[in-house]
């Protein structure tokens, strides 16, 4: 996959929406490329953070930790971001992520994207505001269920 393949599929998820395509092919640059089997296990849940995952083709298997082992929470295709979490904050992996089949990834370390974080505020404003408006879904996702148990 070409540097300006990568730069189209950074274009098209939510978190990068409206960053221009210097930063993004910087972004892409500076990110590395791996690729998983079927099974192969990208993070595991509890682990530090030191990374972000991009997948470029390919789905992963999203697990957290239950009484009766790993259960299988989500799904995350081609052109989602998984773990920016973990390289913005200093919290261990909320989740286990595992490839469901052949998977491509873009890898950005921690270090890398708060670099660029810094070097381009206006890149810092939209992540904060991706993020803002992902805190509200779940908010409003949480309201519901709990509504809807009949909880308070």
């Amino acid at each position: 996959m070409s540097l300006e393949t990568e730069v189209e599929v950074l274009r098209r998820i939510p978190l990068f929406h409206g960053i221009d395509e210097t930063k993004l092919r910087l972004l892409a640059f500076i990110s590395d490329r791996m690729e998983y089997k079927q099974g192969e296990r990208l993070c595991s849940q509890g682990e530090e953070g030191d990374c972000a995952f991009i997948i470029l083709q390919g789905v992963a298997d999203v697990l957290v930790h239950a009484p009766e082992g790993e259960r299988k929470v989500a799904e995350v295709g081609e052109h989602s971001i998984v773990g920016e979490i973990a390289i913005l904050c200093d919290v261990p992996r909320t989740a286990t992520l595992i490839a469901a089949g052949d998977l491509d990834v873009l890898t950005v370390r921690k270090d890398d994207f708060l670099k660029l974080l810094k070097e381009f505020p206006d890149m810092s404003l939209e992540v904060m505001r991706t993020l803002a408006l992902r805190l509200e879904k779940t908010t409003q996702a949480l309201a519901a269920s709990r509504s809807a148990n009949g909880a308070s």
